[in-house]
Parts: structure tokens; sequence; C-alpha cells
């Protein structure tokens, strides 16, 4: 393995949303004029975003000693969406879709994306999923570069080579302890492309907080779906069905996600909204480090030399990406 993992059994985990939040910034934002652009004060809001997004996802695993993941989806969507149509209500976006279908659509790939991405957890640690996730730059550009037929330098080629390199240094497939979970994140961050895609092209123009609200609601119809077909009171976090009553740490960590992910989120808009929108999204790989430095403080996990090689190839690949596409 690795990185040094926290005791848990494994059908125990970790549950994250990472970068399942932070593409919503960047649809229906209008352009910035240069004097609307305040660059330092948009690069804080976006750390700031992204540690408490390293800090509670983190800070959630011990509730999979208790619950299960499709009743976690249900009761976090239930707590998360009164907050948004509140964001709505006070003025600070329109909570409608102009095309109910294309927010739909990408709603379904962003959540079945995030299902691939929490399950992955039960079996590894929350950095080395995240940087699965984190390739979906890489799979945004090779699925533009053959679909939309756009052009892509050795720059951008070169990013390809070595973030495949990274990722294959995270996942070590080569080590005793790997799992076979170790490639679901990558699975999810396929379908993350593409619902980036989507984002960029059907989605464009459209509600910041609808797309949002629809990642939640479908993430609930999942996690009722799951707690219907899979639902099992003894089984593992990925299959253990409704549990009744929670334990007041459970209401706590479920309350902190959802309110931890509003208020993050809510900064992310914040930066996107201040900052140049490829320069913006260069801080997303902040949570990198933000993971880390909490992994460790909470549960003592330390990265190795290799895992930390690899998640800077991820992040360094990620970045070229984004300040070597097109800005149109």
């Amino acid at each position: 393995m690795a990185i040094k993992h926290r005791q848990f059994l494994p059908d125990h985990v970790v549950i994250s949303r990472a970068r399942g939040r932070a593409i919503c910034c960047v649809a229906g934002m209008t352009d910035m004029t240069a004097q609307n652009l305040r660059p330092r004060a948009a690069a804080l809001s976006m750390l700031a975003g992204m540690a408490i997004i390293g800090a509670i996802d983190n800070a959630v695993a011990p509730m999979a000693n208790e619950i299960g993941l499709w009743q976690f989806f249900v009761l976090r969507t239930f707590m998360a969406l009164p907050l948004v149509a509140l964001t709505g209500f006070l003025g600070f976006g329109a909570l409608f879709p102009i095309r109910l279908w294309a927010v739909a659509a990408r709603g379904a790939l962003i959540a079945t994306a995030m299902l691939f991405y929490f399950g992955a957890l039960a079996f590894i640690p929350l950095p080395q999923a995240l940087a699965g996730l984190f390739v979906s730059p890489i799979f945004v550009l090779l699925m533009t570069a053959y679909w939309l037929r756009q052009r892509v330098g050795p720059w951008r080629v070169g990013a390809v080579f070595f973030g495949f390199l990274g990722i294959l240094l995270v996942v070590s497939p080569w080590g005793e302890n790997w799992h076979m979970a170790a490639v679901m994140p990558v699975m999810g961050a396929l379908l993350y492309a593409l619902g980036v895609i989507a984002t960029r092209t059907i989605c464009a123009g459209e509600p910041v907080l609808a797309m949002l609200a629809s990642l939640f609601i479908f993430q609930a119809l999942f996690g009722l779906m799951g707690l219907v077909l899979l639902g099992d009171a003894d089984g593992s976090f990925v299959s253990r069905g409704w549990v009744w009553p929670l334990s007041p740490n459970v209401w706590a960590l479920i309350a902190a996600q959802a309110v931890g992910s509003t208020i993050g989120v809510g900064l992310l808009f914040r930066g996107y909204a201040l900052g140049e929108a490829s320069n913006m999204a260069v801080f997303e790989y902040s949570v990198f480090i933000f993971a880390a430095f909490f992994a460790w403080l909470f549960f003592g996990d330390v990265l190795s030399m290799m895992a930390s090689i690899g998640m800077a190839l991820v992040a360094a690949s990620g970045i070229v990406i984004v300040l070597r596409s097109p800005t149109s």
C-alpha cells in the first residue's frame, strides 16, 4: 500500500466528495472584466474552500463504522438541499435549470462517478483515491481531442504521459498490498470527465445552484435504490442497509459534511467569480495537500515517497493541461 492506512476493517470507508463539488463552479459564471478581477482574494477563497473540503472529507471516516454509503447519501441530501435552496432564496443564484434534461444528465454522470469514488474508499485511503479521481483532466483532454477535434500540443501530450505515470505510482499495482479497488477512482474519473464535458457543452449557461442541487438529488436517488436493492442490515459499508437510531457522533459528522460542503462550495464560487477561471482551477489541486495534512492530523496517515511523487506528477499534469488549454 502506498500509504499507511488507518486501522479500520476492510468494509469501512472514508467518505469524500472532493472534486464532485468543484466543477460546478465554472459553468454559469459570467465573464469578468479585468477591473473586476481580484486575484489575491480569489486565491485565498479557493484555498479556504479546498481546505474545508480536505478537512471534512477526512473527518467523516468514523461514520463508516455505523452507517452505510446509501443511507449517508440520503441523509446528506436532506440536510444539504435546504441549504442550497436558502442560498438561492438569498439571491446568490438561480435554483431552476434552463434545460432540465441537460442538468439531469450531468447530475447523473457526476453522481455515478462519485459512487465509484466512494466505493473505493472502503479499501483505500483518501489521498490515494483523490489522485485517481484527479486524472479526470487527462480524460477530458483525450475526449475533446477525439470528439471535438481540438489540437493537442506537445505540452499537453507530455502532461498526459506524466499524469498516467503518476497514477501508476499512486495506485502501485505491483505492490504486495495492492487492491482492485484502487482502479475504481480512475473509473470514476472517466465518468467525471464526461460530466465535465457536459458542463462545458449542453450545460453551458446553466445556473450553478441548479447543477449542485441536481447532483445531490441523484445521489439521494441512488441512495434509495441502494437501500432497496442492496441494503443488508449486517452488510459492509457498501451494502449496509438502513440503520436506526444513529449515534449523535454520526449525526454531527453528516451535518458537518452538509454545512462544510455548502461553505466550501460557496468559497469556490467566490474564487471563480473573482479570478480568471484557468488560474483558479490550479488551486483545486491544493486539496492533495490539505487532505494529506488532515489525514495525518486526524489519523496519523503518512504518505510514502512513491505516493508523494505520484501525486505531484498527477497535480503537475493537471495544472499543465489547465494552463495550456484554450481559454475560449
